[in-house]
């Protein structure tokens, strides 16, 4: 093809008018929210009950699970571990065929849920797992699929770039905490609020619907967070013996008529209608400051070290030999 040939084409295709933008309203809105917290704090659990009761009121609803350790869904589908994203993108790639929707994406009771999974330990950065699972999906049809309701389940503690995807890139509409009366699980939320402020402050879109307070014991520590740093709280599990329970066997509690039901109507009514909000994160002293002083250790002092405690012995001043030259 000679240059004049290519500059010819370069030039109809670049005439060519590009098509209007669509004006008509759109057939499917889905919600995409991104659920964050500390490792351990119950996002799984909260996220199983929650998308589970979401489909028994008729919701179309997807569960993924955005955490290296691959067990969101594992309450959903009884313990059982499903395919992760990453592991069979690798497997067929070996073995030179495709990835379909059906090898990764599995469903229970009307739930749709999948697992983008994570390097092994020393293996790999796990916030790139995340890109590079997202990017699958993308290439699957994510964004022409027809649901109610994606719910991404994110490791709050991990401040690396692909665990803040959703808020950096505006992937979600709004964000949940899942937080308890503890500290540990209040310090993650609040970061979760600083990295929603600051993706705001660089043009972002995505806020904070709330917080759901899980094992909560009734000591009021996260309650008065949410106060604090201007969130709702979208519904309070109690720290009873009865979900403890039936968690650690693997049972759904949040179905219609069952005795924590109602809890879990609740937590999916305020879900779907809790507008985004934009929260003021709190400073380290504000986030003790919800504590009790003993509690935390805030009557700590910060007493400075000298070089006799780093060396061990008195120190000697030596003479520096860098030159110091006089202003003119």
């Amino acid at each position: 093809m000679t240059e004049t040939t290519l500059m010819e084409r370069l030039r109809a295709e670049a005439s060519i008018e590009p098509d209007p933008v669509p004006t008509a309203p759109p057939t499917k809105e889905t919600q995409i929210i991104a659920i964050y917290g500390k490792g351990g704090i119950g996002k799984s659990f909260t996220l199983a009950n929650l998308s589970y009761m979401f489909a028994q009121q008729g919701k179309k609803i997807l569960l993924i699970g955005c955490d290296p350790k691959s067990d969101t869904t594992s309450l959903l589908f009884g313990g059982r571990a499903c395919p992760t994203i990453l592991e069979t993108s690798t497997r067929k790639k070996l073995s030179g065929e495709p990835v379909q929707v059906g090898d990764v994406c599995f469903k229970r009771d009307g739930v749709y849920a999948m697992e983008l999974g994570g390097p092994e330990v020393g293996r790999g950065c796990g916030g790139r797992g995340i890109i590079h699972g997202f990017e699958l999906l993308e290439k699957l049809g994510f964004h022409d699929w027809g649901f109610d309701y994606v719910l991404l389940d994110f490791l709050g503690d991990v401040v690396c770039g692909g665990f803040g995807l959703p808020i950096a890139r505006d992937m979600c509409q709004k964000v949940i905490v899942v937080g308890s009366n503890d500290l540990q699980s209040l310090y993650v939320a609040n970061n979760v609020c600083s990295a929603v402020e600051y993706f705001r402050k660089m043009g972002g879109n995505v806020g904070v619907a709330g917080m759901v307070i899980n094992k909560d014991d009734g000591t009021g520590e996260a309650r008065a967070f949410a106060e604090a740093v201007g969130i709702q709280v979208l519904a309070s599990i109690p720290a009873d013996d009865d979900i403890r329970r039936k968690s650690a066997n693997y049972q759904i509690v949040g179905r219609p008529g069952d005795r924590w039901g109602p809890l879990f109507e609740e937590l999916a009514r305020n879900v779907a209608w809790a507008p985004p909000e934009w929260p003021k994160p709190l400073t380290q002293d504000g986030l003790l400051g919800l504590f009790k002083g003993d509690a935390v250790g805030r009557d700590v002092v910060l007493e400075p070290a000298t070089l006799e405690d780093m060396c061990g012995v008195a120190a000697v001043t030596k003479p520096s030999l860098e030159v110091i030259y006089d202003d003119v």
